[in-house]
């Protein structure tokens, strides 16, 4: 029984040592040591051994066993070596080669304005406040002086959603609320940039969504002048510091005196040209001092308190920095438009 046993593990590792893949190594496996194998059916007439020879042999059987299964190892191992070499010959890879560098994003160029405005004025002292987009018609117009007969209401037309509610026309309303919640107790120094809907037929300069920016001061004192110093520091920053400014009479429902705020052109310093259309001035933005009413619904007593406010927008202020034709360019979201404002 040792002689057959020996004559199995020898023609085992013959087949073992010629095996020319791994799939066909465990064939060698589950013929030589599996429970159907030559090995198990000689080991099945150990019960005709005597007691002083089974042990002997079992433990030779083990012997017997554990080099086949070594050998298998062994074999197994060199396959898989052989097999990695090989597919790394097959699948070199030229480490020489260029890599692919990765796209990186960058700022919109609206949104480059917008936090740069928000920038310059909280370097002034301001804060940034929001209010809710869907706006009922309260602090939409009638908190700004705009009662539901008030003929100025045709000046923005509107998307209304119900009698009571729409889209708001303006960030004016973030202002009422603000003074609101101060509950007729200044100082009030704010900005409120955000989304804006008007009913408007879409073209080069017009959008039915853009963005506005308006500022608030309410305070003790608070005079034309302040409106003025405060706007003029805002055109130096944003258009370089020898711009000038001029305010000329104008009229909005929330203000009183009302003013629009022109700069001189940055592209011919005033001498006229294309842009400034032969003026020698640009006109950017509407402000004036806060309406005594519109001071009194917010819980304040214009008596005692004053303020300014003044509103622009981003869209018209990106487009003179940049010297961008088409309002529309900033919602198209056209890559070749985009890729100009790199470095912006």
């Amino acid at each position: 029984m040792k002689d057959r046993l020996e004559a199995l593990k020898v023609e085992a590792l013959e087949k073992i040592s010629a095996a020319a893949d791994l799939k066909e190594l465990q064939n060698i496996k589950v013929a030589y040591l599996g429970k159907k194998g030559p090995i198990t059916e000689v080991l099945k007439g150990m019960g005709k051994l005597s007691a002083e020879e089974r042990p002997v042999v079992g433990a030779f059987a083990n012997e017997v066993r554990d080099g086949i299964q070594q050998g298998l190892d062994a074999k197994s191992t060199q396959l898989e070596e052989a097999e990695i070499s090989k597919r790394l010959a097959e699948e070199t890879i030229d480490v020489s080669l260029p890599g692919r560098p990765a796209k990186k994003g960058s700022a919109h160029p609206l949104t480059s304005v917008v936090e740069e405005i928000e920038d310059l004025f909280l370097s002034m002292g301001f804060t940034i406040a929001e209010g809710p987009e869907v706006e009922t018609d309260f602090y939409n117009f009638e908190a700004l002086n705009l009662p539901k007969d008030h003929p100025a209401r045709d000046m923005q037309d509107s998307f209304f959603i119900t009698e009571e509610f729409l889209l708001r026309t303006q960030t004016s309303p973030v202002q009422a609320r603000t003074m609101e919640k101060h509950e007729g107790q200044g100082p009030v120094k704010i900005i409120s940039p955000g989304k804006v809907y008007r009913r408007d037929n879409d073209d080069a300069t017009h959008s039915h969504q853009f963005m506005q920016i308006e500022g608030l001061v309410v305070d003790k004192n608070v005079r034309l002048s302040d409106l003025k110093g405060v706007l003029e520091t805002f055109a130096k920053k944003m258009f370089g510091e020898e711009r000038k400014i001029r305010l000329r009479p104008s009229f909005f429902p929330f203000t009183e005196p009302s003013v629009e705020m022109d700069i001189s052109c940055f592209k011919c310093s005033g001498k006229g040209c294309s842009i400034c259309k032969h003026t020698g001035w640009i006109e950017i933005l509407g402000a004036g001092m806060v309406h005594p009413n519109v001071l009194e619904m917010a819980g304040f007593d214009s008596k005692e308190y004053t303020g300014f406010a003044f509103g622009m927008g981003p869209e018209r202020i990106a487009m003179l920095k940049y010297g961008i034709d088409d309002i529309r360019h900033f919602y198209a979201n056209d890559i070749r438009f985009l890729k100009q404002f790199r470095n912006v």
